[in-house]
Order: C-alpha cells, then structure tokens, then sequence
C-alpha cells in the first residue's frame, strides 16, 4: 500500500501547478495494470472484452477544493491517493500522461 501512495505523491508532485480542479472535480490517473486479465492457462483477455463497461479503476492525484450548497463549502470525501471506481469523466493529457477530471458525484467507491 505505501508504494501505490508513493507512485501517487510523484504523479501528484509532478503536475502540481500544471492543473488545479475547481470545485468539486477530481483528477484521477487510470490504473492500467488491472485492465486486462489473464486466463489460468496464459491467454490474457485485453479491456476490450472485459464484461464491465461501466465503470474504471484509478488513482486520485489531485482533488478541488468543493462545492457550495446553501452557501456552504462542501469538501470531497476523497483524498489525494485514494484508489476509487468512477464511471467517467474528461479525458485530459499532461505531459504525454491521461488522467481522467470527474464530479465527485461520478465516483462510486473507494477501494480500501
């Protein structure tokens, strides 16, 4: 687990003050290791057929500061190295990278 947080604090440092999210947006980075899946006789099975359509797994790398609601600051339940299901967003690229800017509402779990 501390290695994922440490992958995350470098994808974080690395475009600190390249983007910040407004309001209730999330900058998630895509995990690609858990996409394709591998059969127990060696035949990998690529995203493309995978059977969930709906929803992606990442890590989130920056995170805005909220939203208000009846004239209140809302914070995001999410921190910043945080590894969530989300269904989707805007897919953005910095620096040759993807990431993925979702409302929070768009994020259906935190994977502990």
């Amino acid at each position: 687990m501390k290695k994922t947080h440490t992958k995350t604090s470098k994808i974080a440092s690395k475009i600190a003050g390249k983007i910040h999210p407004l309001q209730d947006r999330i900058l998630i980075k895509e995990d690609t290791e858990h996409n394709e899946k591998k059969t127990s006789s060696g035949i990998i099975i690529p995203v493309t057929v995978n059977e969930d359509k709906g929803s992606k797994r990442g890590e989130v790398v920056s995170v805005g500061p909220g939203k208000i609601e009846d004239g209140k600051l809302v914070k995001p339940s999410v921190s910043v190295g945080d590894t969530v299901l989300f269904q989707w967003g805007d897919k953005i690229k910095i620096d040759d990278d993807e990431y993925y800017l979702v409302r929070e509402s768009e994020i259906l779990a935190v994977i502990n």
